[in-house]
C-alpha cells in the first residue's frame, strides 16, 4: 500500500449485497433470498499504517432488490418479488437510509478489520467489518448483522411459522481504481 490512498466504491466497481435465511416450523415453504442493494456509495481509505484506514459506507434502503430466491416450495415470481420488496421497504427498513461509519481498523495490508457504527432503521450500534484485499486490486467484504440488535423485527408470516433469520450477512465484492 502507498501511504494513503482514497477510494471510491459503488456500483459501477462493485456489488453489495445482503444474503437471508429463514426458519420456523414451515420454513421449507419459503425461500433464502440474495438482495442487491442498487444505490450505495462507499469511500475506503487505505494507508500503510493498518490504524489509519478508514471506512464509510451509505445505502438507500429503497433500492434493495430480490436478485435470487434459493429453496422453497415453489419458484419465486415475479409478483413476489415485487411483494418482497415493497414490505423490506415498509414493513422492515421503513424507506431509512443506511450508514456505516469505521472508528478503528487492524489487520495487515491484505485481510482488514474495521470496527465501526451501524446505522439502520433509525438505530446506531457497533459492527465488525471483514475486508480482504488482493494484489490485483479485488476486494471481498463481509459482515453479519443481527437484525433484532437494530430493533428490526424478522418478518414472519404463518403465524410465525415462516420466519427470516435474525442473521443477515451482508457482502461486498469489487475492485480498486488501480490507475491512482
Amino acid at each position: 500500500m502507498s501511504t494513503h490512498r482514497s477510494h471510491s466504491l459503488g456500483p459501477s466497481n462493485g456489488t453489495l449485497t445482503v444474503k437471508t435465511g429463514r426458519t420456523g416450523a414451515v420454513a421449507k415453504v419459503g425461500h433464502d433470498l440474495l438482495l442487491e442493494v442498487a444505490a450505495w456509495r462507499a469511500t475506503l481509505e487505505l494507508a500503510e499504517d493498518v490504524s489509519r484506514c478508514r471506512l464509510e459506507l451509505s445505502a438507500d434502503s429503497s433500492s434493495l432488490h430480490v436478485r435470487e430466491g434459493t429453496g422453497g416450495m415453489t419458484e419465486l415470481g415475479e409478483d413476489d418479488r415485487v411483494n418482497i420488496e415493497q414490505t423490506i421497504g415498509d414493513e422492515v427498513l421503513h424507506g431509512s437510509d443506511i450508514a456505516f461509519r469505521s472508528s478503528g481498523c487492524s489487520g495487515d495490508a491484505e485481510r482488514l478489520r474495521f470496527e465501526g457504527e451501524l446505522t439502520v432503521a433509525g438505530a446506531t450500534h457497533p459492527l465488525s467489518v471483514d475486508l480482504r484485499l488482493d494484489r490485483s486490486g479485488r476486494l471481498h467484504g463481509s459482515a453479519t448483522v443481527r437484525q433484532t440488535d437494530w430493533g428490526i423485527k424478522p418478518y414472519s408470516t404463518l403465524f410465525g411459522a415462516l420466519k427470516v433469520a435474525d442473521e443477515v450477512e451482508v457482502r461486498f465484492a469489487g475492485s480498486l481504481d488501480q490507475s491512482r
